[in-house]
């Protein structure tokens, strides 16, 4: 089961531009109110969410429009998430609303575990030398997520620490221990999603990688 057996591919491209044209007006919102934190937040989602048509027109790397949505959907609703917003009481969505920030985590590192997928289930297509049965791979997605999140809980404790030394606004806010076990623990779940469905959505972004690799190298 998937989106596209409901949405149309049309109606999810539409759909991509539409939260690409709202993170533009976030980012807009950011530069017009000095928010820097709005700014480099939208700025840098909006950017991440035109890789896949440059990925296409440069390198002929196609990604399905399911996940091209997937990637603009975790980017909106983390851009969206800073912006004080008059039905919050003109506060963000991360700091008046308790599930927020667990969403965007569990999105967030479904990302980074999508790509450590198709990464390593090409590397497996292509190369003798690594066997990654399912077990393992399942293992392996979870260790992944998890120490990747911390490497990013991490940078959150820093850039906060030094934002609060500068006197500026932090770009990531770090809300203490009970979040940052909360945070891995909905990274975890974006690991495990991707780890049980990756098979089927992620086949075709892994193929393409493993004929990558193998017009790189002459032989294995």
């Amino acid at each position: 089961m998937s989106l596209g057996e409901y949405v149309s591919d049309r109606r999810q491209r539409q759909l991509v531009h539409v939260l690409q044209a709202a993170m533009g007006g976030i980012l807009l919102v950011g530069l017009f109110t000095g928010e820097y934190g709005i700014v480099v937040n939208a700025g840098v989602g909006l950017a991440v969410t035109f890789l896949p048509a440059i990925l296409e027109r440069s390198y002929r790397f196609t990604m399905g429009v399911g996940i091209v949505l997937w990637i603009t959907a975790a980017m909106f609703l983390h851009a969206l998430g800073v912006v004080p917003l008059p039905f919050f009481d003109f506060q963000s969505a991360y700091s008046s609303t308790w599930w927020w920030d667990h969403m965007t985590h569990a999105l967030s590192s479904s990302l980074v575990a999508g790509v450590a997928y198709a990464t390593v289930r090409a590397l497996d297509e292509h190369t003798e030398f690594i066997n990654m049965p399912p077990t393992f791979l399942f293992v392996f997605m979870l260790m992944f997520v998890l120490a990747f999140g911390v490497i990013w809980e991490l940078l959150e404790f820093y850039i906060s620490v030094g934002a609060e030394l500068l006197g500026t606004g932090s770009v990531l806010t770090q809300y203490g221990l009970d979040d940052t076990v909360q945070d891995l623990f909905y990274n975890s779940l974006g690991g495990i999603a991707v780890a049980i469905f990756g098979v089927t959505r992620l086949s075709g972004v892994s193929s393409q990688l493993a004929d990558r690799f193998e017009g790189a190298s002459p032989r294995r």
